[in-house]
């Protein structure tokens, strides 16, 4: 891998892992339509490393807020607010471990991944417009958080996405766009650590994969996290999810009929 595909890739990162677009499906996908060697799961994680550094710089304060108050006053609203993203956090983390094997070998199909981008858009969309966004993130139920980290288990196939199926699910159980989105943010930093965590031994194991490109696209993946973050939170303030939904058929669409030529 040269600078240039890190730096691209680091983008991809950065964008697909806030935006509902799934990071881990472009990663796939990139490579494979410009037939560039595939960096692998572990170069994956590094990238991801760099919007766990993005997602903590971003909501620093009030990850440092929740944590005080889930310690010293667990049964007021943030006390309970970070309990419950430690509860939703367990079955990701659990399932994602039990299935990470599939998720470096079997999930990593293009035609699947295809697949899975244009069905998890068009659910999308039918839930962002028929859901009733009354639940704002302070007023999230213990039922609600569990259901939404339930349902994050399934972004270990590439092209669900991890913050697309999140916000869906938050959305279908009537949350508010910006409600949805920021608690998404928010459990993402604790399953991004974990994932990253598991193959850091590897790494250290392997010292010569930290080279200029793995550094590179870990600080490219941090800045344009940082952005999309920013970007999402003021967008769906006032903007529906339609255009994500467009953007994961046409790309699904695109990588078939390539894949059917090819």
């Amino acid at each position: 891998m040269n600078i240039f595909q890190s730096i691209v890739l680091g983008m991809v990162q950065g964008l697909g892992e806030f935006l509902p677009i799934s990071s881990s499906a472009h990663l796939i996908l990139v490579p494979w339509l410009f037939k560039w060697e595939d960096p692998g799961l572990t170069f994956d994680i590094a990238l991801h490393v760099g919007t766990l550094i993005a997602v903590i710089l971003y909501f620093w304060r009030d990850w440092l807020n929740l944590i005080s108050k889930g310690l010293t006053k667990p049964k007021e609203r943030e006390g309970k607010l970070f309990w419950y993203l430690v509860l939703a956090t367990i079955p990701g983390a659990a399932i994602g471990y039990l299935l990470e094997h599939k998720a470096e070998t079997v999930f990593r199909n293009p035609v699947l991944i295809a697949f899975m981008l244009i069905m998890l858009g068009s659910i999308l969309y039918l839930v962002d417009r028929q859901s009733k966004k009354q639940v704002d993130m302070e007023h999230i139920s213990l039922k609600t958080s569990f259901l939404i980290g339930l349902s994050q288990a399934l972004a270990i196939i590439p092209g669900v996405s991890r913050s697309g199926i999140t916000m869906t699910t938050a959305l279908a159980l009537g949350m508010t766009r910006e409600g949805a989105a920021r608690f998404s943010f928010l459990l993402s930093a604790p399953v991004i650590f974990g994932a990253a965590a598991i193959k850091i031994p590897k790494i250290i194991a392997n010292p010569s994969m930290i080279n200029a490109p793995f550094i590179v696209g870990m600080v490219v993946a941090c800045i344009f996290g940082l952005a999309s973050i920013g970007f999402l939170l003021r967008y769906v303030q006032t903007k529906t999810f339609l255009p994500f939904a467009l953007y994961r058929f046409l790309i699904g669409a695109l990588v078939i009929i390539i894949a059917f030529i090819r």
